[in-house]
């Protein structure tokens, strides 16, 4: 069993404060070790499988905690919405889009609370930036691509905060017509969109 310092140190390195039975087993940490961590207030367990590093001096952020648990996760609608500015309404869950052939158990946290999004795999691969987010770095569907989305899944989502997406984004300077109608053509909704949209401009 290494000694604390050390402890410490790889398991910082481990995934940013986020890390799996796994890495610990990499480490040379027994499932007896793995209890005595807890014991001892240095790791806290997220869900099955999962832990976090609690012995340092600022608390891991949800968004940082997500990008390590689901890296490949997407973030849209309400939440992306919200990170545009096309919304002021603070989302109840992270909505994230992942591809439809994950594992749902995944997605069974207590703690953050994520609302999957369960997505072909071909939709993923377009409309899709890097940012960094409360210390953590996550993809989120651009400005256009989430617009499309909002137009697609216009009859699930809610009137008011569908409207304010709209005009959110006719008043947005950083907008890209041409890139949203090529989406929509991705997604089949080309009519759709200029009618929802070509009204406004």
């Amino acid at each position: 069993m290494m000694n604390q310092k050390n402890e410490r140190l790889e398991l910082i390195k481990c995934s940013s404060g986020v890390f799996r039975t796994a890495d610990l087993y990499a480490l040379g940490i027994n499932a007896y070790g793995i209890r005595r961590l807890l014991e001892r207030n240095k790791v806290e367990h997220i869900k099955h499988g999962y832990y976090r590093f609690i012995d340092g001096t600022a608390e891991l952020s949800e968004a940082a905690q997500i990008s390590q648990l689901f890296p490949e996760g997407v973030l849209c609608m309400y939440s992306a919405l919200f990170y545009y500015g096309y919304s002021d309404r603070v989302p109840a869950a992270w909505d994230i889009a992942i591809d439809k052939n994950t594992s749902k158990s995944r997605f069974k946290l207590d703690y953050p609370y994520i609302q999957p999004h369960y997505t072909e795999p071909r939709l993923l691969s377009f409309g899709i930036v890097p940012i960094e987010y409360d210390n953590g770095s996550m993809m989120i569907y651009d400005r256009d691509r989430l617009i499309c989305e909002c137009i697609f899944f216009e009859n699930k989502m809610d009137n008011e905060a569908y409207n304010k997406a709209i005009q959110g984004y006719i008043l947005d300077s950083k907008k890209n017509i041409a890139q949203l109608l090529e989406y929509a053509e991705k997604r089949r909704i080309l009519k759709k969109v200029k009618e929802r949209i070509g009204v406004w401009l």
